[in-house]
Parts: structure tokens; C-alpha cells; sequence
């Protein structure tokens, strides 16, 4: 192989490599990872599901009743947020985005049909990861390690 060539294919390699690493650690910085075990970030998302949520998920976070079948006008009621729902089954970028963006955003449905509001300009980034934070903490301890073994993979 002739210098140019090797200089040329090295340089390439490395701009990969670099491109690859800040990648990386843009997705690692942007990753959502929920704060359970923070005292602060479960106070407010306590307060801002009180405020935000509560009334259709429940101030206890039981969801409403049926919320397998579609009511009368074919919409899912609100499931639980707690260990008898199926949140603990979804992983924090997923349960935010979908607290951000809806259902529809989610599935790549414009016209899904729900009760769930889209809380882009209404909550912050930061006030929907403090709510799911909260919803989290007060799941029981294998559920939560069951969520945080789903969300280390």
C-alpha cells in the first residue's frame, strides 16, 4: 500500500472512531434515566402528578376502572401507575416520551385516538422525569429492580 493511501485510509479511520465516541456520548448524556431514589426529584414529581395526573391515574395511582376495555367512545381509560399496570414495563425513554409526545407520537400515529395529553409545553423535561421518578418510587422493590435491570441493558 502506498503512503497516500495508508495515511488517507488511517485519517479515516480515526475521524470514524471520533465520530463514533461523540455519538456515543451525546446519547449517553441525553439518555433519560429516572431518579427514584432522590428525595428532591420525588417531591416534585409527587406534587406535579397531584396537579398534572392524579385525576385520571389516580391519586393512589390505581388508574380507572376497566382500563383494558375501551369506554364508549373507544378510547382506554387510564391504566395504574402502579404494580398491578403495566408501566414498570416500559423502560424511562419510552414512558417519557410518550408522557412528552402521546401515544400517537409514540406509535407513529397521528390519528391514534386518546385521553392522554401531550405535555410538550406544559411540563418540563425535567418536571415529567421527576413525575415518572415518583411513579417509580413507589413501585415494590423487585418491580424496581426489575425496571432498573430492564433499563441497564
Amino acid at each position: 500500500m502506498n503512503r497516500g493511501l495508508w495515511i488517507t485510509a488511517s485519517g479515516a479511520v480515526l475521524l470514524g472512531a471520533a465520530l463514533l465516541a461523540t455519538v456515543t456520548l451525546r446519547a449517553g448524556e441525553e439518555r433519560i434515566v429516572l431518579r427514584d431514589t432522590d428525595p428532591d426529584t420525588v417531591a416534585l414529581g409527587a406534587a406535579v402528578y397531584v396537579e398534572h395526573c392524579a385525576a385520571c391515574h389516580g391519586a393512589n395511582l390505581e388508574g380507572q376502572p376497566d382500563w383494558r376495555s375501551p369506554g364508549p367512545d373507544g378510547r382506554l381509560p387510564a391504566p395504574p401507575h402502579d404494580e398491578t399496570g403495566h408501566t414498570w414495563h416500559h423502560d424511562g425513554e419510552t414512558l417519557f416520551r410518550l408522557t412528552k409526545f402521546g401515544i400517537g407520537a409514540l406509535i407513529d400515529d397521528p390519528d391514534y385516538a386518546s385521553n392522554m395529553p401531550v405535555y410538550d409545553g406544559v411540563l418540563t423535561d425535567e418536571e415529567i422525569v421527576a413525575v415518572l421518578s415518583y411513579i417509580k418510587s413507589t413501585w415494590p422493590e423487585d418491580i424496581r429492580a426489575r425496571h432498573d435491570d430492564m433499563e441497564s441493558r
